[in-house]
């Protein structure tokens, strides 16, 4: 297992964030704020572009859009015909916006405000490094592009019907086809999407959901709630649950699933597996939380870990090949390989307080920015055209130097990063493993 290490910290905001999500190769989005109460605490989205500068990651912020009175507690992004769509949880509603990316000159966002090398540093830029940046562009005689991006608002619609309502969850589809969202009412709700159009109510649970998932192939969906289920649905149709599953803890406490989640398995095309962190439903004593790997299908118990702490978060990396898990207590970050669950990073105290998002840096799909179309654009200029130049993708690959980076987030306001060294690099030790399994599964303590 690597040494301990925290790579560093990306940013720090003025709101507790609550909601992590990946716009494009390059670009993250966090969301938070300090609720509805005359706090002077803002609410709303920040939008930061990542760049590795060959020591370290650095992150600079892009855009930032406040939401009113309006905390986000949960959203969901996803790119659908070339358009981003950002679906936020606001009190008992789902709020739809449009995501639209726009080139602006690199000159112009550097004069409005800039970070230092840490990340941390705002100030506006005094008239005379206004000046000087004009003289270097003068003199170079380049025109930088820049992505930036504009947040609209659209649709909004209830989605959680309780006696005090709110949505609690919210998830698009990898096809960008359907919605999920579920709230305190205990029901799952399935929509169309981008129309957000209601097309069937799955009626299982009988508390609270906490977290919702699709299936890589989109055919499934999980969802987990305080009643301390796990059911595992046909999206196609309003039927009762393929799989009702209960956490099935090593010492016969009784635990309740906090967060699941679905992923790829790397070389069988098609096939997924399915993780879940649970925690004690008693608060006495020492708590200790599981990470369990199933067989989605059958439903079978393949792997168990116990962490010596309660978890908080859960993330699985696009490929499918690593979990990422945030503890309740120490705001711990720890990465493990998905197949084994053995643990491969642990960074103690990432966050001072519990972490409440994590996303993994992509390993594949879209180039570094979201791709675009071809156009033809016929009369682009009154006369002949007298130059072209392609807009440049700037900075390295953020995967080099590293073979994975998973983000994290805190009520803290920080966003952090956390970089797993190259296999040659680091120092793998294996988990304890007792002399006797459980629930069909074996069983680590970590």
């Amino acid at each position: 297992m690597s040494r301990n290490r925290c790579d560093g910290l990306l940013a720090k905001v003025d709101f507790p964030l609550y909601t992590l999500q990946t716009l494009t190769n390059r670009h993250v989005l966090v969301a938070g704020g300090g609720g509805a109460s005359n706090t002077g605490v803002a609410n709303g989205f920040e939008i930061f572009e990542l760049s590795h500068n060959g020591t370290r990651f650095v992150a600079e912020e892009v855009m930032r859009y406040e939401t009113g009175p309006n905390v986000v507690m949960t959203c969901s992004v996803q790119n659908v015909q070339n358009r981003i769509y950002l679906a936020a949880g606001q009190e008992s509603h789902c709020q739809l916006y449009k995501v639209n990316v726009k080139m602006v000159d690199a000159a112009e966002m550097r004069r409005g405000s800039f970070r230092a090398e840490n990340g941390l540093v705002r100030r506006r830029r005094t008239i005379s490094e206004n000046d000087n940046i004009s003289k270097m562009e003068n003199h170079n005689h380049t025109t930088d592009k820049r992505m930036s991006f504009e947040i609209r608002p659209c649709d909004s619609i209830q989605t959680d019907f309780g006696t005090d309502p709110l949505q609690r969850v919210v998830t698009i589809s990898h096809d960008g086809k359907l919605m999920a969202t579920g709230g305190v009412d205990g029901k799952v709700r399935v929509w169309s999407f981008p129309k957000m159009q209601l097309l069937f109510e799955l009626q299982g649970h009988k508390k609270e959901l906490d977290d919702l998932d699709f299936s890589p192939c989109d055919s499934r969906l999980v969802s987990i709630a305080k009643d301390g289920q796990a059911l595992v649905w046909d999206t196609k149709t309003k039927k009762p649950p393929l799989l009702s599953l209960t956490c099935q803890p090593p010492n016969g406490t009784k635990y309740l699933f906090r967060r699941c989640k679905f992923g790829d398995i790397e070389d069988r095309k098609g096939e997924y597996r399915m993780f879940t962190i649970a925690n004690p439903l008693t608060r006495s004593g020492k708590q200790k939380g599981l990470v369990q790997l199933w067989e989605p299908t059958s439903g079978q118990l393949r792997k168990t870990v116990v962490v010596m702490e309660s978890l908080s978060a859960l993330a699985v990396r696009d490929d499918g090949r690593f979990v990422g898990v945030g503890t309740m207590f120490s705001g711990s970050v720890d990465i493990y390989i998905a197949f084994s669950l053995q643990r491969v990073l642990h960074v103690a105290g990432a966050h001072g307080m519990f972490v409440t998002g994590l996303q993994w840096l992509r390993a594949r799909g879209a180039p570094l920015s979201i791709q675009f179309r071809v156009l033809h654009v016929a009369g682009a200029h009154g006369m002949f055209v007298t130059g072209l130049q392609w807009l440049r993708a700037r900075g390295a690959p953020l995967s080099a130097r590293s073979e994975a980076a998973l983000l994290s987030i805190s009520v803290d306001n920080r966003l952090v990063v956390h970089t797993l060294p190259c296999p040659g690099e680091r120092h793998v030790t294996h988990a304890r493993t007792p002399k006797a399994g459980f629930g069909g599964g074996q069983l680590f303590f970590v």
